[in-house]
């Protein structure tokens, strides 16, 4: 129930619970239930019970969140959603302070800490009992652009200094790390000069640059780049990064789109905190935008299943009867515009975007930014039809 399918059937049932406001959306397809008096809902301890003519669906909440009995009511659902059933209800949060923490790269890289560096592909073991004395973020993404703005003398990096590593350090970037290379990096990476850049771009100061991609030896994904002879920055999308201990082994490598979709919410909602701001514009190292987010919320939870995972003998080779008290997943709520759609009012906004450069950049590999754009499609079409859009924006959750 909280892998998001994607719509192929319909949606049979949709829960959303913000923690903030402590209240909730319930969505139901009148396919699934012909009226609100079809539909009934109890709670127990971080449990939800659902129950409609075509079966039951008891998602697990997470700890300190239960469900607020007799407070579930039927509400408008609009014109335009003649085949939805919508509820309104409310819950009782139990404020923690050991919330569920964002186990992303960033927050998992200390100092004086031994770690392993894996493909995400394959889980091959890329780099091996790496110690690292310092662990130093680097400048938020857009430093240089705005180095007039803070410096009274003489761009001190005109000459194009680059910040990089010593022997034994980790740099943080917001989307990257960069490590220095040793003798081990022969056996698992290889590296292959691209030209990266449009060839057609008729701005002569801009020609097609090259770079050196790095690529983990045993299955050719591409992991990042060499921006130095002896520098490796390695996209937190690409790599698991675990501590050492002893001869344990990874657990087998995610699901991809959950991988990274689960990656990049964490990454988002970290530079949210920490910049305090919620636009982000995804894009290639480039500098090309590529997708606009706009981060709506942090604060939902999320449940859904499609017309035929709720229950019914139709269902009968659905996962989701194998897993009757699935778990709801804390998610990001988002607004979000692909840079290439064609619409005017979609062509407006991205063009306001870059000129009032709204967006902080999250720079992603070319091939990632496709992926985790299929990802967001993927999550938007799941959704009822009610809630796909809203106003020129689509919207989409990406699960933490």
């Amino acid at each position: 129930m909280a892998e998001m399918p994607a719509n192929r059937h319909g949606v049979g049932v949709f829960l959303e619970l913000r923690k903030r406001l402590q209240s909730g959306l319930l969505i139901v397809g009148k396919d699934i239930a012909g009226s609100p008096a079809d539909v009934g809902v109890t709670g127990g301890d971080s449990s939800l019970c659902i129950r409609t003519p075509r079966g039951e669906l008891s998602p697990i909440l997470p700890p300190g969140v239960s469900f607020e009995e007799g407070s579930c009511i039927p509400t408008p659902a609009g014109e335009s959603c003649g085949e939805e059933l919508h509820f309104r209800l409310r819950i009782n949060v139990v404020q923690s302070r050991n919330e569920e923490a964002c186990d992303g790269v960033m927050e998992t890289l200390r100092a004086k800490e031994t770690y392993c560096f894996y493909c995400q592909g394959c889980m091959t073991r890329l780099l091996e009992d790496r110690l690292f004395k310092r662990v130093l973020p680097l400048p938020n993404g857009n430093w240089n652009a705005i180095v007039d703005d803070w410096c009274c003398h003489p761009d001190p990096f005109a000459n194009n200094n680059k910040l990089l590593p010593r022997a034994e350090d980790c740099l943080l970037g917001d989307t990257f790390v960069l490590l220095a290379r040793d003798d081990s990096c022969e056996h698992t990476l290889t590296q292959e000069v691209s030209p990266v850049g449009s060839e057609d771009n008729q701005d002569p100061k801009k020609a097609c640059r090259r770079v050196t991609l790095i690529s983990c030896k045993s299955c050719s994904s591409v992991l990042g780049e060499a921006i130095a002879p002896e520098t490796l920055k390695l996209y937190i999308t690409q790599v698991v990064v675990e501590p050492s201990v002893g001869d344990r082994k990874p657990e087998a490598s995610l699901n991809r789109s959950l991988f990274l979709e689960r990656t990049v919410a964490a990454r988002l909602l970290e530079l949210s905190n920490s910049l305090s701001t919620f636009h982000f514009c995804v894009q290639p190292p480039d500098g090309k935008a590529f997708l606009l987010l706009w981060l709506l919320n942090s604060d939902s939870i999320i449940a859904s299943a499609s017309e035929m995972c709720a229950g019914g003998e139709r269902s009968i080779n659905s996962p989701a009867l194998h897993s009757p008290s699935p778990r709801a997943a804390r998610a990001l709520k988002l607004l979000y515009i692909a840079c290439s759609d064609t619409g005017i009012q979609q062509r407006d906004m991205v063009t306001n975007w870059e000129v009032n450069a709204i967006g902080h950049p999250v720079v992603l590999l070319p091939e990632v930014c496709d992926e985790l754009l299929q990802v967001i499609d993927d999550s938007n079409s799941a959704l009822p039809a009610s809630m796909r859009c809203m106003r020129s924006y689509k919207v989409a959750y990406l699960r933490l």
